[in-house]
């Protein structure tokens, strides 16, 4: 019996390598490392955990340098988190947006254990004075020129978390992914893992944390992966952070043909930021409005959850189906694309067109002797 073949990952650019989870094959709640989507700013860095370091300093009592075995020997955590690059779903914004042209790959769940930032800023000592925690990570080049906020010079990949998110439960630094040490493309050896914000705050090859009493200003922080706020009336920029509700059809896929009068599995995933997912809904342009998708696995914060719908189209013809989330917060998926995210943060519901076609007939031929 042929063994079934493995999903091909979408290669969106060569150099530096950046590849897309084909979506249409999700079917566990983890994705494999060797499926998961990989964002590079620039080229992996080839780190040797042998003499590899961690620094820490800025506003601390006591900077410190830490070796990978001095990390792995402090109390350890586990947990389950989804990572959405900010720019996926780039290629559905109307009119085209400039960026790599993710379509709806670029996010995965997975399992990553490591410690808590804040015992290591704990080691340190913060100062009272500090404000925000820069990761700054072993990656560096020159922005591309060609763009209208180019870098003035090699940098280094850097964000900074805010002092209550780094010092939250839900940031780790990350030694291992899926039970397994960190891939060079996911890290290795040591990554953020920021649950419920975007890729962009998942610092990767991390090299220095530095507690800073002012806001940081650099370039991926300033210039790169912003979105405008109007909630003080005239619009400003503001750094993203927090993903957005959203929920992603998996199958069936765009153009998909199915069987009138034959049951239907719709499937796919369903994330937020903070908040956990509450309900999925499914609308299948019957006239039959939005019905409730069924949630499956456990709850977890942090993680998306898998879902489901049966249907059963019964008329032929094409058909537009939609999905959207609503998570703990009250926040629902919205059904057109926002204005105020640059090119990021496409969260808006993606439809997924299908042609129900008639049941095959069979005939029985009669034999006249």
């Amino acid at each position: 019996m042929p063994t079934p073949q493995q999903p091909s990952l979408i290669v969106r650019q060569k150099s530096p390598q950046n590849i897309e989870f084909p979506f249409a094959s999700l079917s566990n709640w983890l994705i494999p490392t060797d499926l998961f989507f990989v964002r590079n700013h620039f080229p992996s860095p080839d780190l040797d955990a042998r003499d590899w370091r961690l620094r820490v300093g800025g506003a601390v009592e006591r900077p410190i340098e830490l070796d990978l075995d001095s990390i792995k020997a402090m109390w350890s955590t586990t947990f389950t988190a989804v990572v959405e690059c900010a720019g996926n779903g780039r290629v559905y914004y109307v009119p085209p947006k400039e960026g790599l042209q993710w379509q709806n790959g670029a996010v995965g769940n997975a399992a990553w254990t490591g410690v808590l930032l804040r015992e290591i800023l704990e080691m340190a000592g913060v100062k009272r004075t500090a404000r925000e925690v820069l990761l700054a990570g072993a990656d560096s080049g020159v922005v591309d020129t060609n763009k209208k906020t180019a870098s003035p010079g090699p940098i280094a990949f850097a964000r900074s978390l805010p002092l209550e998110k780094a010092i939250a439960d839900s940031t780790i630094l990350a030694y291992s992914m899926n039970e397994e040490p960190l891939t060079r493309d996911h890290g290795y050896p040591l990554r953020a893992v920021v649950g419920g914000w975007f890729g962009m705050a998942w610092v990767k090859w991390i090299t220095h944390i530095t507690v800073v009493e002012e806001p940081f200003l650099g370039y991926w922080q300033a210039r790169d992966y912003f979105r405008w706020e109007r909630s003080l009336g005239e619009p400003r920029l503001v750094p993203l952070a927090e993903m957005e509700v959203k929920a992603q059809i998996a199958r069936p896929v765009q153009g998909a043909h199915l069987i009138a009068g034959q049951p239907y599995r719709i499937f796919g995933a369903a994330w937020s930021g903070e908040a956990v997912i509450r309900q999925v809904q499914v609308c299948t342009g019957d006239g039959r409005g939005w019905r409730e998708g069924r949630l499956l696995e456990t709850e977890r914060p942090f993680a998306w959850r898998l879902w489901e719908y049966m249907w059963t189209p019964e008329e032929v013809g094409r058909y537009i189906l939609r999905c959207r989330a609503i998570d703990g917060a009250g926040c629902v998926q919205p059904d057109l694309q926002g204005s105020d995210c640059e090119s990021y943060a496409a969260n808006w519901i993606v439809p997924v067109e299908v042609t129900v076609v008639p049941e095959p007939q069979t005939y029985e031929e009669e034999f006249v002797i």
